[in-house]
């Protein structure tokens, strides 16, 4: 594989940053505001909330799920509906 040029690098970065504001963000952003409207938080809105502020860290925030029938190959968001991760209160894991 030949040595990957700045230009390619930064491309590959954008696209890496794009992919995690989709999966930080999702697809539909009518499903935040119909959770908005219930009077309800996102999960990632209650994880920020609950842990110190930029502790939180995502595991395969990337991952998405491989299941066929009932219409799933059409439709597959980053994290499949899953937040998992790690973070801090007041200082402690």
């Amino acid at each position: 594989m030949p040595p990957a040029t700045s230009e390619a690098l930064t491309e590959r970065l954008t696209a890496l940053e794009s992919r995690k504001d989709e999966a930080r963000h999702g697809t539909d952003p009518r499903a935040t505001e119909r959770q908005h409207a219930k009077g309800k938080l996102t999960a990632h809105e209650r994880i920020e909330l609950l842990l110190d502020k930029g502790s939180f860290s995502e595991v395969e925030a990337l991952r998405r799920h491989r299941a066929t029938g009932f219409g799933l190959e059409a439709k597959k968001p980053y994290g499949d509906g899953v937040v998992t991760g790690w973070g801090t209160v007041e200082g402690r894991t």
